[in-house]
């Protein structure tokens, strides 16, 4: 696989990541809706992109914090998948898709559970379809757990990782500084938002909602909000037990790392080493493209997704036999 080339004139980590963000967004392919009634009460949401050949393998596709469908990465996705002639199905994490969910719960960087049962659904509905997987940031850490604890008993035939925080713990507080306080801020405003649409849900659950729209850092936020309603003991508890990095050497499928060195969520310290990464798993690690960026281009004004092309390419190789 050809390695990123930057776009000269997106130089820089923010460049790269705030222009991934803030470009035109791309046209959705069509789509259809599905909402998967959940057996504690709740649901889940999910958008279906079929192709023409209807048993063409299908690609999962998992967001990172407060994304969703509208999120420009997922669309390049969708359109990249139909172009390759595979079928694709997004999964809205839990209040992502526009709609409060029915229980105080919600998602976090390590809740898999919604993620296995997804698979487990689609293979239980289409036993030869070949199956792959994508995941962006968050959603990228959560499938890459979700491999390492499935194990050899994967349903997942290949997958891609982009711009994950392999160690929670060591990447915390990363976004408290200098110019990443931008994304913070940013991702602060959109929790708020859901929090109080979910006010009564969440205060019958026990979690202070003032103190939550009170938090000025993901890591308060996060002490307030996800450990409560998840069972953590403290944000560094719930840190250690959803990172992604321990699980690697576990994954038993062709699995592709995409990753930045100037990713302004993250430091490079949590990059995993090769040591630490099972036989099967492909680390293509680059000096540059932000988080989520990785823009290529010649001219100013005119853009390539690298993301759109060759990781792409090569997760519908491993699903084309």
């Amino acid at each position: 696989m050809r390695p990123f080339r930057p776009a000269w004139w997106l130089a820089g980590p923010h460049l790269q990541t705030l222009w991934a963000s803030l470009v035109k967004r791309p046209t959705l392919p069509e789509l259809r809706d599905e909402r998967l009634e959940l057996s504690d009460g709740d649901f889940l949401d999910i958008r279906w992109l079929d192709a023409v050949e209807a048993d063409a393998p299908l690609v999962f596709i998992f967001h990172g914090l407060q994304g969703s469908i509208e999120s420009p990465y997922i669309g390049r996705t969708l359109n990249a998948l139909r172009e390759r002639g595979l079928r694709g199905l997004f999964l809205h994490f839990r209040s992502c898709g526009g709609e409060p969910n029915r229980l105080a719960r919600g998602y976090h960087a390590g809740e898999t559970g919604d993620i296995a049962h997804v698979i487990r659904t689609v293979h239980e509905r289409e036993p030869e379809t070949l199956l792959g997987a994508i995941g962006f940031s968050l959603g990228g850490n959560a499938l890459l757990k979700h491999l390492g604890e499935a194990r050899e008993e994967t349903l997942i035939s290949a997958a891609v990782g982009v711009s994950v925080p392999y160690d929670m713990l060591a990447c915390s507080g990363r976004l408290d500084q200098g110019f990443s306080k931008i994304y913070r801020d940013y991702l602060l405003r959109m929790i708020f938002k859901a929090v109080r649409q979910k006010r009564a849900l969440l205060e019958e659950a026990g979690v202070d909602v003032e103190s939550v729209v009170a938090s000025k850092t993901l890591r308060e936020l996060d002490d307030r909000l996800i450990v409560p309603l998840h069972g953590f003991d403290d944000a560094d508890d719930y840190y250690v037990k959803t990172s992604s990095k321990p699980y690697l050497r576990e994954i038993t499928c062709p699995t592709l790392l995409i990753q930045s060195v100037d990713d302004p969520f993250l430091r490079p310290s949590l990059l995993p080493e090769q040591e630490e990464c099972g036989p099967l798993v492909e680390r293509h690690f680059f000096a540059n493209g932000g988080h989520v960026g990785f823009l290529e281009g010649s001219m100013p004004g005119l853009t390539s997704p690298y993301l759109a092309g060759p990781p792409m390419d090569w997760l519908a190789s491993k699903l084309r036999v």
